[in-house]
């Protein structure tokens, strides 16, 4: 009876460093995430789902928060294989890094597009973009699509050229930008600014402002939403696997994450990704160009 006991335990011990030995020789890669509003926000919010991505495609992967400003360098340095930024900075990725597009994040109710809204108060006299003149305008992170650039690009569309025509304009500084120019607005700190729809959605959902608050002058055409990418030297069959874990997540797929089960969809506060082609990004890559922006920037 000892013998077999012993034999048991002896079997049982290889076994376990068996399996040590299979978990120590497990792939590991970093996958770097644009922080949109803060780094703690960031790691909250997409831990199930790089947890998730470790369990579909076999690799330990690491969460890399990154600022928006930082990412190109960062990625041109090596630091991570796996990206997800903002539309602007994968169209950048994409042409100085060879970028992979992989898939777009859906979320509000544009989908995997999004826009954003010039907006006033109420009860201001402003009442279209020409009345603008002269007047001072907060936008976001310059790097962001719906923060910047699709306003700036809208701007220049109707003659309006914020250079010249604005008396002044500004970028707020620190975290949560989108939601400080809306309350810059809100409080009459500036005359208008250029706010993502979604977050205009989102802050109205959560009883944080008012719809009745505001007056949209004009909102932007349509750009794509938030991109997961891959360095070009990944291989195609492990991004092809990683493309297929986003596509087919659904309300109820689960991950075992920080000892708890979480709905990685709810906890990344998505409605889904989706594939889109590299043309798709036609239309920013146009806006970029006619605003003088990255990566087409002349001067």
């Amino acid at each position: 009876m000892k013998v077999h006991l012993l034999t048991f335990l002896f079997v049982l011990l290889l076994l376990t460093l068996a399996a040590c030995q299979i978990e120590g020789t497990r792939p590991k890669m970093r996958i770097g995430y644009m922080n949109c509003n803060s780094e703690p926000e960031t790691l909250k919010r997409f831990g199930a789902l790089n947890a998730y991505l470790s369990r579909e495609t076999g690799i330990d992967f690491e969460l890399v928060p990154v600022d928006t400003q930082d990412f190109v360098e960062r990625f041109a340095a090596g630091e991570f294989e796996f990206t997800h930024t903002n539309s602007l900075l994968y169209l950048i990725l994409r042409k100085e890094q060879q970028l992979r597009l992989l898939a777009t994040e859906k979320r509000g109710r544009y989908g995997s597009s999004t826009s954003s809204s010039i907006i006033v108060r109420r009860d201001s006299p402003i009442k279209s973009i020409d009345d603008l003149r002269g007047k001072r305008m907060i936008f976001g992170p310059q790097l962001a699509p719906s923060g910047f650039l699709t306003s700036y690009d809208l701007l220049l569309s109707r003659g309006f050229d914020p250079e010249k025509e604005l008396s002044y304009y500004a970028i707020p500084a620190g975290s949560f930008k989108h939601e400080k120019v809306i309350y810059a607005v809100y409080f009459g700190e500036f005359d208008a600014g250029a706010a993502p729809s979604l977050d205009l959605e989102l802050m109205i959902g959560d009883g944080k402002i008012s719809a009745d608050d505001f007056r949209v002058l004009a909102e932007s055409p349509i750009v794509p939403y938030c991109t997961f990418g891959a360095r070009d030297s990944v291989d195609p069959a492990l991004a092809e696997k990683f493309r297929q874990a986003l596509i087919t997540l659904t309300p109820e797929t689960l991950v075992e994450f920080n000892g708890e089960k979480i709905k990685v969809m709810a906890s990344a506060w998505v409605d889904g990704y989706e594939t889109l082609a590299d043309s798709d990004y036609d239309g920013l890559r146009a806006m970029a160009k006619r605003a003088n922006m990255p990566p087409y920037q002349v001067y």
